[in-house]
């Protein structure tokens, strides 16, 4: 049975197509995930699908009783709501009925019913609905999501606004998954988790007996859910009816065969264009090369076979640093007065990369925040060496998002040559179009490369990334990662990609050990 059809979809930004003509079906019970480049329109896809973008032509139709769970990659919350009113909010109208039900019992309890018979039927009948509902393996569900995200049970009565950036991305994640939708649809639903947590993940979407969509960057996870792949190509939608390795292979056998035919068909042209250049003007041949010239304008010419910019990241070098560049002893780090770990000491040293591990909430961001002055620490102490120069990245949004990423750099920059802020821009895989719009229009992956360009600006010795990889596609993480593996300074990483660290011969500061 088909949830989903999507007909003749065409959608712009800024008189850009995004869409044009864009085709696809969702069927009952599928496991389907949306790949593309960063800006290609992933975000902009889903975001249609939910209503939340009216597209400019064709239709989007929703079977009428499909219910719809959606994780937005920019979701928001009522920060000032406890995590488990903000939860149970899943199950409010069961626990209204269960409140009915109690009213019932107790009228009847106390002698002021006006019916008993009638009402003991009512919660009879109230009863059958909440067991029909699971509603009395309520706590379990929410402890196995609770869990299965790397949070213990008592962050229930915590305030949102006390959570770390990652733990309310799990909170919201956790909420979608309790609501058990008949299609969910999660944006980058791994961004925030760990190792460990996106293994639960991975495991819960494949025995997940439901349909979904996903859309994400993380290659492990996708090969693992997936078993149908939506490509985003050149504004159209491609179905591959087969898990990731599928689309893999399959779209390098296409890409090999539209080279193939392309070159074929301009070595055809050439051929004919030379003919007929040669022979118009003889009059012995002049009727057969107007019989080429007229096949030629005929021909449907082969698209030429587009192949993505390569990026360039880099991050400019200072000057040299003693041999301990961070002493941090006995260092405990925490809010308002309460530590997130016991003290614990570490050196990095000159040339290091060292990487900060951890599952999520567990005080990774706490600690960058508290070496680079952002807040106090509880106790202990560090110390950096008096050389250092301090270039940061943070894990969340810290750039004026209604400025164009164009005036971002170009204020930074503070040079007279337009071209020279474009140009960077076209480096880490912004166009000139998107270097013009309002940085809040771009994807996540794309405003993630404009604040690595605005990192070019400043010249360090010292690197310190928080979560960097978040919303990068895998060419401009591969570009990341040979930038830092070109950094002539001391870099502190903190990231949840194994994958992506594994290999940068790092020293690895485990928060899990502490």
């Amino acid at each position: 049975m088909s949830f989903l059809d999507v007909n003749n979809l065409s959608f712009k930004y800024q008189e850009k197509p995004i869409f044009d003509g864009a085709e696809m079906r969702l069927f009952e019970g599928e496991h389907m995930v949306i790949v593309g480049p960063n800006g290609s329109g992933k975000t902009t896809l889903l975001n249609l699908l939910v209503k939340e973008l009216t597209p400019d032509k064709g239709t989007i139709n929703w079977l009428n009783t499909i219910k719809v769970g959606y994780l937005d990659q920019y979701a928001r919350v009522d920060k000032q709501k406890l995590v488990r009113h903000y939860l149970l909010e899943v199950y409010e109208p069961l626990f209204n009925l269960e409140d009915k039900m109690n009213n019932y019992y107790q009228a009847i309890a106390n002698g002021t019913s006006s019916n008993i018979e009638k009402e003991l039927q009512y919660a009879s009948e109230i009863q059958d609905t909440l067991l029909e509902s699971d509603f009395y393996r309520i706590k379990s569900s929410l402890s196995n999501v609770i869990g299965g995200l790397g949070m213990e049970m008592d962050v229930l009565e915590h305030k949102i606004e006390r959570l770390s950036s990652g733990m309310r991305e799990k909170i919201i994640l956790a909420k979608l998954l309790l609501k058990e939708s008949d299609v969910l649809i999660l944006d980058e639903p791994t961004n925030f988790l760990d190792v460990a947590h996106i293994e639960w993940l991975t495991k819960f979407l494949k025995a997940y007996e439901k349909t979904f969509i996903v859309v994400s960057h993380d290659e492990g996870f996708i090969k693992d859910i997936s078993k149908v792949v939506i490509a985003i190509e050149n504004t159209k939608l491609t179905r591959y009816k087969g898990d990731y390795q599928f689309y893999l292979d399959s779209r390098a056998l296409r890409i090999e065969q539209h080279e193939k035919a392309y070159e074929s068909q301009q070595r055809e042209i050439k051929v004919k264009q030379t003919f007929v250049e040669k022979n118009l003007v003889r009059a012995s041949t002049t009727r057969r090369a107007q019989s080429v010239r007229k096949a030629l304008l005929k021909m449907e010419v082969i698209d030429k076979p587009i192949k993505p910019k390569k990026l360039r990241f880099w991050f400019p070098y200072s000057s040299d640093t003693g041999k301990e560049v961070l002493k941090v002893n006995d260092l405990v780090i925490g809010y308002h007065n309460q530590p997130l770990l016991n003290p614990f000491s570490f050196v990095i040293r000159k040339n290091t990369i060292a990487v900060i591990t951890g599952h999520n909430g567990i005080g990774k961001s706490t600690l960058i925040k508290t070496i680079i002055e952002m807040i106090e620490p509880i106790s202990g102490s560090y110390e950096w060496i008096d050389t250092a120069r301090i270039n940061y990245f943070s894990q969340e949004l810290d750039i004026e998002d209604n400025l164009t990423a164009f005036e971002h750099l170009y204020y930074v920059m503070d040079v007279d040559n337009q071209k020279e802020v474009y140009t960077l821009l076209a480096q880490y895989g912004i166009t000139y179009e998107q270097a013009r719009r309002p940085l809040s229009s771009l994807s996540g992956g794309q405003q993630t490369k404009v604040r690595l360009a605005l990192m070019h600006q400043y010249k360090s010795n010292v690197l310190i990334l928080d979560e960097p990889t978040n919303h990068l596609d895998i060419q401009a993480k591969e570009a990341l990662k040979k930038a830092l593996l070109d950094y002539q300074g001391t870099i502190i990483l903190v990231t949840h990609e194994k994958e992506f660290y594994q290999d940068l011969n790092a020293q690895v500061i485990d928060f899990e050990q502490v």
